[in-house]
């Protein structure tokens, strides 16, 4: 059977040369381009002209950057290759099948035409120039002075290929064999990054006997140093075999670095795990990645055979990498956001929106609907406070950190998942997923350097981010502590394997927790139904609770709105125009650059407003009627709401309108946590309260008594009128007027609940004095008084 053999096979690189030189030396700057290089031309130069002229060549001008020792980056945007000429569109596609081959063509093509450079270099002068001259003024009378040299070592910089606009990012389950040697486009997260190490380029040697140095050029993992001198023009001509000795100061080194990125959840099939890919970068882009960061990675996808005893494991198999020429990144910071001026006339319109607190919170999840103060305090969580360090180095934490507790299906976990989008680095996880080293650190062992080395958990992803925790009731108690740290100090004190050390973990926590018994239970505090330390609680600087209560026309509003969005895949009419996240992430970030501070005015109405806060908590706590405790960290938590509310004005300074809103959200946040509504809420828990229920209880069980003598049967085993004798919305009809009750019965039943004597006596009184209760037969009858209606 006869091979079909492709005639084109060979190419013929020469004329490609050519075509590179050409686009290299005459391709020019776009408009946009030329706006920026002429601001750096002199008008009192001679040359202005010629400097015109050479601004003009996009990279002919960079090259005269390189020369000059002020650039080390030299980026091929094949985009321009593609608009260049007709004659070299085809050069983009021999560029994508074969990237690896046209980088050397380029980097080829860039040493002939590197232009001299124009101004006095000396001081960048390092070992490798200081041979150069030794070598010719030691070879100055020979033809060949600089033999020995490897073009790479003499080049000052590093070429990247930019791939084209319109290439589609791959998934890395999407990458097959086809793609090996191609420039392609890969889409992913970031879960690991290693330390930055020295990469071997180029050996450097000195012979003992000759002086000479020789250069050998490294390619692959591993290499075989020589040994001895391969000097013509001494030791060979003297018959004498001189030894080697490396040096590594005239070595050409290269920064390296290695990312492990995985695959996003929307990539990942049914069933199916996340899959990752090894991705070395090389150079200038070196630590442009962090973990948790959202990235299009644009590179030349490549084998790797093992080396040592993974050879031996491995066999005939081979690793693959992608080798990094360009990054993209999805969500960038909000310090390294790009505003465009569209973009800022949209800012400057929102700006001068008077409705612009109430705009932006509903445009936080318009599809889920209600919540209105729980929005307005995560676009506040959003923006944050400021954060300060003092002269002596005390950091006082800007953050805002919020706890969402509820019943289920109030859509807290819908707000925390969007919360993760809108945020530039927000990080998803769950309470029963997370332990404490996956919301920490994990010591693990460098693949690459195999050393150990620790590895960030959730927190610390979500530096400079909102961290999401979900089902935060149902972690462990060891886990849920390692998160103390994180909320007040903002830092994450590692001590394990060796490694102590202190991480960053600058970032808000925005926590969704049920109740201990699935649902809000009425009948019990709310420090029962929430199930969580103290010291935890007073961390989070607003607490609220959402409760699932039934009612005829939000039911209906509630069912109206979600059919709406079913039936339209978007939200209804809300009333206002909705802000797009991009939009909001936008003015976010150039809300966090505003530092508002707090005038003397403003200063003195917080100190009296927390003045007036702790007097209300003391009389609660009196009362027993105190859910949270008003300390130091509410103060904080008011001063930083109302340096949000600042930003978000885009105001240099708080005014006494951002504090009263602080307060507002601080009180509705109380009051979520209250019994607003007694009759649906749990019943007063005071001793006297309870006594009397008691009392009230027995009387009630004295009237079934009757009743069942009388053949009407009641509801509970025992002819109870109701079964739930203990609620307090026993109406008046539970007992008679005139009831009697022995003391000595009443006194028997009330010390055997745990109550006191003086307790007691003091129920007795009160409601004595209220003319409900009185004490008849010298005292030793109790009976209930007639009541009005």
């Amino acid at each position: 059977m006869a091979l079909n053999v492709r005639d084109d096979i060979h190419t013929d690189y020469s004329a490609e040369k050519e075509k590179i030189k050409g686009f290299l030396t005459t391709f020019k700057s776009s408009e946009k381009d030329l706006e920026d290089t002429l601001q750096d031309i002199s008008i009192d130069n001679q040359e202005s002209s010629a400097q015109t002229e050479l601004s003009s060549l996009k990279y002919m001008r960079q090259l005269q950057r390189i020369a000059n020792r002020e650039q080390q980056m030299l980026a091929i945007d094949l985009e321009d290759i593609h608009t260049h000429e007709s004659t070299v569109t085809e050069l983009v596609d021999s560029i994508i099948e074969n990237t690896r081959r046209y980088v050397n063509l380029f980097s080829e093509v860039v040493d002939q035409i590197m232009p001299e450079p124009t101004k006095d270099i000396s001081q960048y002068d390092d070992v490798l120039d200081v041979i150069l001259h030794q070598r010719r003024e030691r070879n100055q009378r020979e033809t060949e002075a600089e033999s020995g040299f490897p073009d790479h070592l003499l080049r000052r910089y590093n070429l990247y290929f930019q791939p084209l606009k319109s290439d589609v990012s791959l998934a890395v389950r999407e990458v097959h064999g086809k793609h090996l040697g191609r420039l392609i486009t890969v889409r992913g997260i970031v879960t690991r990054v290693s330390e930055v190490k020295p990469l071997l380029q180029v050996n450097a040697y000195t012979c003992d006997v000759c002086g000479s140095e020789t250069f050998q050029d490294i390619s692959n993992k591993t290499f075989m140093p020589i040994a001895d001198c391969q000097n013509v023009n001494e030791c060979k001509k003297n018959n004498i075999t001189g030894t080697l000795h490396m040096q590594t100061r005239a070595c050409r080194f290269s920064p390296f670095q290695e990312v492990k990125i995985q695959e996003l959840a929307d990539q990942v099939p049914v069933g199916h795990i996340p899959r990752s890919m090894t991705v070395h970068v090389n150079g200038n882009i070196t630590r442009l990645m962090n973990p948790g960061d959202v990235v299009h990675l644009g590179g030349i996808f490549l084998p790797i055979p093992y080396t040592g005893f993974q050879a031996i494991r491995a066999g005939l198999l081979t690793d693959t990498y992608l080798e990094v020429h360009h990054i993209v990144q999805e969500k960038k910071r909000y310090a390294d956001m790009e505003i465009t001026p569209e973009m800022e006339r949209t800012i400057e319109e929102l700006r001068s929106d008077p409705y612009l607190y109430t705009k932006l919170s509903q445009s936080i999840a318009p599809e889920i609907y209600g919540h209105e103060d729980v929005k307005k305090a995560l676009l506040l969580l959003l923006i944050g406070g400021v954060t300060k360090v003092t002269a002596d180095g005390l950091k006082i934490r800007g953050d805002i950190n919020i706890c969402l507790m509820g019943d289920p299906g109030v859509a807290k976990s819908q707000l925390l998942k969007y919360i993760t989008k809108i945020a530039p680095r927000g990080v998803y996880t769950t309470g029963k997923g997370s332990s404490g080293v996956g919301l920490t650190a994990a010591v693990m062992r460098d693949p690459v350097t195999d050393e150990m080395v620790l590895e960030g958990g959730a927190l610390v992803l979500a530096d400079n981010g909102i961290c999401c925790i979900d089902e935060f009731d149902k972690m462990e108690e060891s886990d849920r502590t390692a998160i103390h740290e994180v909320m007040e100090q903002q830092t994450i004190s590692i001590s394990k394997a060796g490694i102590s050390t202190t991480l960053n973990a600058r970032t808000s926590i925005l926590a969704a927790a049920n109740p201990l018994y699935g649902r809000y239970n009425l009948r019990l505090s709310p420090v029962e139904n929430i199930n969580l330390p103290a010291a935890l609680l007073s961390r989070f600087d607003l607490l609220f609770l959402i409760l699932d209560k039934p009612s005829r026309e939000d039911d209906e509003r509630l069912a109206q709105h979600v059919t709406y969005v079913h039936m339209h895949n978007t939200h209804p009419d809300l009333g206002i125009d909705i802000v797009q996240p991009n939009v909001i992430r936008h003015y976010i970030a150039a809300a966090r650059a505003i530092r508002p501070t707090v005038s003397q005015r403003v200063s003195s109405y917080v100190v009296d407003s927390y003045v007036q806060l702790r007097k209300k908590s003391k009389i609660d706590v009196e009362e027993n009627n105190s859910h949270t405790y008003a300390s130091a960290r509410t103060l904080l938590g008011i001063l930083r709401l109302a340096q949000a509310l600042a930003r978000l004005r885009f105001s240099e300074t708080v005014e006494h309108d951002d504090v009263d809103e602080a307060l507002r959200l601080m009180e509705c946040s109380k009051e979520s946590l209250m019994e607003d509504d007694e009759q649906e809420r749990e019943p007063d828990r005071s001793a006297v309260s309870r006594i009397y229920r008691l009392i009230k209880k027995m009387a009630g069980a004295g009237k079934a008594r009757r009743s069942t003598r009388q053949k009407r049967f009641g509801k509970g085993p025992a002819g109870e009128r109701d079964m739930d004798v203990d609620s307090d919305n026993d109406d008046d009809s539970d007992y008679d007027a005139g009831t009697g009750l022995s003391m000595v019965e009443v006194r028997s039943r009330v010390l055997n609940s745990g109550f006191t004597e003086a307790q007691l006596m003091e129920t007795i009184h009160q409601y004595e004095g209220l003319e409900v209760l009185q004490r008849q037969a010298n005292g030793t009858k109790l009976v209930f008084m007639e009541l009005d209606d």
